[in-house]
């Protein structure tokens, strides 16, 4: 199986997309959690995919939240994973290496290890950006509302360490 790190991203889905999943969206609003800031090359999609090996507070094993400041994030992780994760910043639509991804695996949070979703739950929403239907637990994710930009939507965020 394939691991994948992910920042949480926001989309709305096709019309066609909205009226059969309308509920499940409004729950579960595409999202997601870490990779390729775009424009940056290999070399920054590299350093992102490892950064967790120099954060403390990554792991797969430990279920418990992580409560960690701002600004010890902001020295632990990659100037990239900071400013996605914890900035709730994005990367361009359609330029994440796993918006076309197809091998079976987990995708897991960039910043503390979590394990979010199967990629089984995998959707295509139009959006640009890796889009999923169900989280592997109900304490996976949380949902918050996100009224910025002038639009209302929900934020789903990572249920362990609350990154975007």
């Amino acid at each position: 199986m394939n691991e994948r790190f992910y920042h949480f991203h926001s989309c709305s889905a096709s019309a066609t997309l909205n009226q059969i999943m309308k509920h499940k969206l409004l729950q579960l609003l595409p999202v997601f959690m870490l990779l390729i800031v775009s424009c940056k090359g290999q070399v920054n999609q590299q350093r992102m995919d490892n950064s967790y090996k120099q954060n403390p507070h990554y792991s797969r094993n430990d279920s418990n939240k992580v409560t960690v400041s701002d600004e010890e994030w902001k020295k632990i992780l990659s100037p990239e994973v900071y400013q996605v994760a914890r900035q709730k910043g994005t990367e361009r639509p359609f330029t994440s290496k796993y918006e076309d991804f197809k091998e079976a695996g987990t995708y897991y949070c960039a910043v503390c290890g979590n394990a979010l979703f199967k990629s089984d739950t995998k959707f295509d929403a139009g959006c640009g950006w890796p889009s999923f239907y169900e989280p592997i637990s109900k304490s996976s994710i949380i949902y918050t509302p996100d009224n910025s930009h002038g639009m209302t939507r929900t934020e789903v965020q990572c249920g362990k360490c609350k990154s975007h």
